[in-house]
């Protein structure tokens, strides 16, 4: 998973915000962590939205394009629609590399949502750059794979 997000350029939350984020997100054949290099396109606090670019990395996903928008599912709920459009490598397998990305979201999400029941639970109050409704998160994932 994530370990480490280092801020490289820009203001966090404007377009053109740039970090790299490190961890072991994708198993890496020396073992070494692996590492992205994102550009944030695009974020819309009042549709609870944002675009961000996979610029450089060591995992093969230059390019790819992510978009992540939050949406009132009803009955208390939220559903987190996280699409992307990726540029596989050459000999990589699309459905492969979709699935697993498909997991890494999932798995991130629902980290998201432990992290808020914890806090429910301890009687905290979730961030006050966020707000939920309830705890309850459905996952939409949707992928494009574009070749050149």
């Amino acid at each position: 998973m994530v370990e480490r997000c280092t801020d490289l350029a820009g203001e966090e939350g404007v377009g053109g915000y740039v970090r790299l984020v490190s961890g072991f997100m994708f198993l890496q054949e020396d073992g070494d962590r692996s590492w992205i290099n994102e550009r944030l396109v695009s974020m819309d606090p009042n549709s609870h939205s944002y675009v961000y670019k996979m610029e450089a990395s060591n995992v093969g996903l230059d390019g790819s394009v992510n978009s992540l928008r939050l949406v009132d599912y009803g009955d208390g709920s939220t559903l987190v629609s996280w699409s992307f459009e990726i540029n596989p490598l050459e000999g990589a397998c699309e459905e492969s590399l979709i699935d697993y990305l498909g997991f890494l979201y999932k798995s991130c999400i629902n980290r998201i949502e432990g992290a808020i029941e914890d806090s429910t639970k301890k009687g905290q109050e979730p961030p006050p750059s966020y707000s939920y409704e309830s705890s309850l998160v459905v996952l939409y994932a949707g992928a494009r794979c574009r070749h050149y």
